[in-house]
């Protein structure tokens, strides 16, 4: 099994970042399209302002609109994938860390996840 070098972690750190863009880029492109060819024809009311429905305001609706093919989940779930990217990055880095036996280094990026999760989990009102 090859070491994890600094060379190797930056490399797959840097593919994680760049499949995972394309990723959630396509997710919501397909998303975008599907409701264009559903929704495209409709002529939008601006004096009424309405925002996403309540399903779509949590991560299990999103994805049960996701699997469901609604194309207004497959964008939100798109944009939650497009959340994740940084999130999994941190998260590999721990495991690269820890891999390379640096205890510093994966307390301080543990304390980075969990400022990260905390501020995405947390509810504002």
């Amino acid at each position: 099994m090859r070491a994890w070098t600094d060379d190797r972690v930056e490399r797959v750190i840097g593919a994680l970042l760049r499949w995972g863009v394309i990723l959630a880029a396509g997710v919501v492109l397909a998303g975008g399209a599907m409701y264009l060819v559903r929704h495209g024809a409709t002529m939008p009311d601006y004096r009424v302002f309405s925002g996403e429905p309540s399903d779509l305001r949590n991560v299990s609706g999103i994805v049960a609109g996701a699997v469901s093919w609604h194309s207004r989940g497959l964008i939100q779930f798109g944009l939650l994938l497009l959340i994740l990217v940084p999130v999994a990055r941190v998260a590999f880095s721990v495991v690269a860390f820890a891999l390379q036996r640096d205890r510093i280094y994966v307390v301080v990026t543990l304390i980075v996840l969990a400022v990260l999760l905390y501020g995405l989990t947390r509810v504002v009102t």
